[in-house]
């Protein structure tokens, strides 16, 4: 995906595929298994089954994000760092 490190790029998008397939998984067994008895309930059962997932797609998002922001802000002090450097010697 967006991450450098390959070997945490692999276990994130791992866990990623996993958070999306729990939501698709929850949603089609959830209405499925309940659309026989009413179809109201069974698109709130769906919707109630595929939260979790979401959840999980969520949390590995943020992380994703926060890395990506940290990644930008060390790039952004090293261009600093480097400004302050060329203004003391003029």
């Amino acid at each position: 995906m967006r991450l450098k490190d390959r070997s945490l790029s692999f276990v994130v998008n791992f866990l990623l595929g996993v958070a999306w397939a729990t939501a698709i998984i929850g949603v089609a067994t959830a209405f499925l298994s309940n659309y026989s008895d009413s179809f109201l309930f069974a698109i709130v059962s769906a919707f109630v089954a595929m939260l979790p997932g979401l959840v999980g797609v969520l949390f590995i998002e943020h992380f994703i994000t926060s890395k990506e922001k940290h990644a930008e802000l060390q790039k952004q002090t090293r261009l600093l760092e480097k400004l302050i450097e060329k203004s003391k010697v003029r």
